[in-house]
């Protein structure tokens, strides 16, 4: 791998896959979007936001590392806690500890929310992601992601 900073530029295959990989994920993400809001009143954000929470052993998050995992800026992921918060699905506590620390915990209706948006989301990946590939390709493109997502690749 060239070190950060690096002159090389990318070579026309490259540039082409990364166009194609980019136009990819934002059709794929589109639909998805487009599904979870016509059937669930739910943005991919919000949902996302509720799958991290629902993924942690005390359905809580500090904000700040929140962030980092919906890859939302602090204040865009504050600004969608407020609106989960305000519908009844997230509540926000003090981290214990830290009087200037705050948590996002996922509360019993935002629970369901997501029990019931699961299964339209999980249809569309399936659907629209996941049949797309034929034999072999999937584990292959997964292995790839892993790679270009490994923190010891890009710092």
């Amino acid at each position: 791998m060239p070190e950060s900073g690096s002159s090389r530029l990318p070579t026309r295959v490259e540039l082409g896959v990364w166009r194609s990989f980019l136009r990819a994920h934002a059709r794929i993400t589109r639909v998805l979007e487009a599904e979870l809001i016509a059937e669930q009143r739910l943005s991919l954000a919000a949902y996302d936001v509720l799958v991290q929470l629902a993924e942690t052993p005390s359905m809580r998050m500090r904000m700040t590392e929140l962030a980092d995992a919906v890859l939302l800026s602090r204040s865009g992921v504050t600004r969608l806690v407020d609106r989960l918060e305000r519908a009844g699905l997230v509540g926000r506590e003090r981290a214990d500890g830290d009087g200037r620390g705050i948590v996002a915990v996922l509360t019993p209706l935002g629970a369901e929310r997501l029990r019931s948006a699961s299964a339209t989301h999980l249809a569309g990946v399936a659907e629209h992601f996941g049949e797309s590939f034929g034999p072999g390709e999937l584990e292959a493109f997964g292995r790839t992601c892993d790679r270009l997502a490994a923190d010891d690749v890009y710092p």
